[in-house]
């Protein structure tokens, strides 16, 4: 049985796991490396550690549908509506622009990390495995991990933000060919930091929306009370409030550790939301990597570095960023194991 390898468990990863295991049964076996604690990547959850039904989605907050892709897309939202893992959006978000008729927004109420799990399900998954080098040896590709013993696979996935993918050591820096790295440094993204605060049940946030868009603050550009989102609000359960920075101030200060950074959104947070109860805990995250602006030109979905063995990179990087540019990733990286095998 031939042995892949996907590397990541964000969306694109974890829906080309379900998609390869389903389009290619028995002639599979899928293993998904994660250098991460836990599944999700853009996609993810975090809970307060003193409440694990207290939880909140530091990176993508909903997800919206346009016509073309709810009809494209159909049998994907179908299954995840089924199992209710999404639902539709129903508490009121502030300054949000539907720039499109007919446009659907979903979330998913037990977090939007439940997406990825989704369809993480029947695959090998293993975190804290950040990988470092992969070789051609043998007629295989060998990868390294930082955490563990090196490992040989047949075709290899890499779902990884683009520039991550240049870094990686090893045969793999002389088998993507100088075009093709051309293409990959030409695509860039932005970067941002997501701050959580937890609380303890019993605990009020007084406003009248759920999430809002902010427009006139030099640090925060989104804010949401996220069990609220959710239409999941209890008085056993503490609220959460999540909040983005915005481009500029994420470019500002992507160099900086993300405690020093921490205080400094809370201050303008404060400001916005003046006499903010205490937390019971709090979380900040950069996003290194958070949005695409400019795609890799001329590989839609997916870029092949190598057929024997395959070696493909995809992801957002190669489409947009949302549930449906990484599920046409998804789709594209499909492709390509359907007429290699």
């Amino acid at each position: 049985m031939t042995r892949v390898l996907i590397i990541g468990a964000g969306l694109t990863g974890s829906l080309s796991a379900n998609l390869l295991r389903r389009e290619l049964t028995n002639k599979l076996q899928i293993v998904v490396w994660e250098k991460a604690r836990g599944a999700g990547g853009r996609m993810s959850t975090s809970r307060s550690p003193h409440d694990p039904n207290c939880m909140a989605d530091l990176g993508a907050q909903y997800i919206t549908v346009t016509p073309f892709y709810a009809e494209k897309h159909q049998s994907f939202y179908e299954d995840l509506l089924s199992h209710s893992i999404l639902k539709p959006l129903l508490s009121p978000v502030e300054g949000m622009i539907l720039k499109e008729k007919g446009i659907c927004n979903y979330v998913a109420p037990q977090g939007i990390s439940s997406i990825v799990k989704h369809y993480l399900a029947g695959s090998d998954v293993f975190y804290d495995r950040p990988v470092t080098h992969i070789n051609l040896k043998e007629g295989m590709l060998e990868v390294c991990s930082k955490s563990g013993p090196s490992e040989m696979f047949d075709a290899v996935v890499l779902t990884m933000p683009v520039p991550q993918t240049l870094q990686l050591q090893g045969h793999i820096k002389t088998l993507i060919s100088e075009s093709q790295r051309q293409q990959l440094e030409a695509a860039s993204y932005s970067s941002r930091f997501a701050l959580v605060l937890f609380y303890e049940a019993g605990m009020q946030i007084d406003v009248p929306w759920a999430a809002k868009y902010i427009t006139d603050n030099p640090c925060i550009c989104f804010i949401s009370i996220d069990n609220k989102k959710r239409s999941l609000e209890s008085p056993k359960v503490g609220p959460s409030i999540v909040v983005h920075t915005t481009v500029q101030f994420g470019a500002e200060n992507v160099h900086k550790d993300k405690e020093e950074v921490e205080p400094l959104i809370f201050d303008q947070l404060q400001q916005i939301l003046p006499g903010l109860p205490r937390t019971s805990s709090t979380k900040c995250h950069k996003w290194r990597y958070s949005q695409v602006i400019k795609a890799v030109s001329n590989c839609p979905g997916q870029m092949t570095l190598g057929v024997q063995p395959l070696l493909i990179c995809g992801g957002d990087g190669f489409t947009h960023s949302n549930f449906d540019g990484c599920t046409e990733s998804a789709l594209a990286i499909l492709d390509v194991f359907k007429c290699h095998f």
